[in-house]
């Protein structure tokens, strides 16, 4: 689920601070979690490291299931599942957000 070392406990609550206000950048509908699907979570991840993902009605994954598998997928932490939402975080290259230590 996670990619190098796991994520502390400030850093998911500075996280979850940060993407409390994030318009979800992909929905996933009744296609699931496709490989394009993936492919554009991965780009959107590179782009802003903190993403949030919503699951729409017609997705019939388990919310839970589809967040932990997401994560595998894209080589991201799982910081939140709230209802159908995801927050999903991945360090880029060129560092946007400077988590605390």
């Amino acid at each position: 689920m996670t990619v190098g070392r796991a994520l502390k406990g400030s850093q998911i609550r500075f996280l979850r601070a940060k993407g409390h206000h994030l318009k979800p950048i992909a929905l996933a509908g009744k296609d699931g979690l496709s490989e394009a699907f993936l492919q554009a979570v991965g780009t959107s991840l590179e782009c802003h490291e903190l993403i949030k993902v919503k699951l729409l009605e017609t997705c019939a994954i388990d919310r839970h299931e589809a967040a932990t598998e997401l994560a595998e997928k894209t080589g991201s932490h799982l910081v939140q599942v709230l209802g159908r939402s995801i927050l999903l975080y991945r360090a880029g290259e060129k560092r946007i957000i400077e988590l605390p230590q």
